[in-house]
């Protein structure tokens, strides 16, 4: 007979207690059962761990034993505690890939809301653009994606929000008092930043714009400080610019209806850990305000 985790817990709560009775009724059982099962562990051992037969008192091995039972169980205990958080998504951990858009403009309020139901899950958040987010998940290093993604065999994908493409430039440029009377051919002699967003306009009269950039940028910060420091303007979604950004202006499209669409990809639903799924569930849910739409 193999010793079992009932053997030790019965073991240490008699131990404990110094009593059968007053173990018995710890344990929820008879004095006959619990006397029972200590002389099964007793004899699996081969040797006594009470010297009276009112187990008052741990012989030399039972001293011993007791500290080693206990250890056990308390890992035991911590065993099954961390598997039923981890089931009822309490505990775990969450790997998000999004787009520095969404991390700076939709995701804080989603988290803040997330980490104060589920304090006990980290969350590993990291931003790039949309084709390394792709990789992220095609490589199964990231759980959920948020950016402007394809299909892909083997995930869901579920389009989140949409928001509009315009021009970003300086608040101070020239651009800015008459946009509403512009267009495309406006920025014919602009240095326009092109980046990977671009692909979404397929406007006949902004294909020569992008064909004629002489500069590629991916990163969204880095493209907001080239434009602040007067290397060029841009093309980006709204949500990019933020409110606090003063010192940018983001100027709608005037002869396009280009949007950008966020969509949330992940393995299935079935196949996501209990706190993914229900962070996934808590994005789903959300409401989130685009100016425009």
């Amino acid at each position: 007979m193999s010793i079992k985790i009932e053997m030790l817990r019965c073991f240490r709560t008699v131990a404990d207690h110094g009593s059968l009775a007053e173990a018995a009724t710890a344990l929820g059982r008879t004095p006959s059962a619990v006397s029972m099962m200590l002389k099964q562990f007793e004899d699996h051992i081969g040797a006594p761990l009470f010297e009276t037969a009112r187990k008052s008192r741990l012989t030399p091995l039972g001293e011993l034993v007791q500290i080693e039972a206990s250890r056990e169980l308390a890992h035991f205990d911590r065993t099954i505690a961390a598997i039923e958080g981890l089931s009822r998504a309490e505990l775990g951990h969450v790997r998000l890939a999004v787009t520095p858009s969404v991390a700076q403009a939709v995701m804080p309020p989603i988290l803040q809301s997330y980490m104060k139901t589920h304090p006990g899950v980290r969350i590993d958040m990291s931003d790039s653009d949309s084709a390394s987010v792709q990789r992220e998940l095609t490589a199964e290093r990231a759980d959920i994606g948020l950016a402007s993604l394809p299909p892909m065999p083997g995930f869901d994908r579920r389009l989140v929000f949409t928001d509009a493409f315009g021009l970003v430039c300086r608040a101070d440029d020239p651009l800015t008092r008459a946009w509403k009377t512009l267009g495309w051919g406006n920025l014919a002699g602009e240095n326009f930043i092109a980046n990977g967003l671009c692909q979404h306009i397929t406007d006949a009269d902004f294909a020569p714009i992008l064909a004629n950039s002489m500069l590629m940028v991916h990163n969204t910060t880095s493209i907001l400080s080239l434009v602040r420091a007067g290397v060029g303007v841009t093309v980006l979604p709204e949500l990019t610019v933020l409110p606090e950004f003063s010192d940018l202006a983001f100027l709608p499209l005037t002869d396009s209806t280009a949007r950008r669409e966020v969509w949330m990809v992940t393995q299935p639903e079935k196949m996501l850990t209990p706190a993914a799924r229900v962070l996934a569930r808590t994005i789903r849910q959300a409401k989130i305000s685009v100016d425009g739409d």
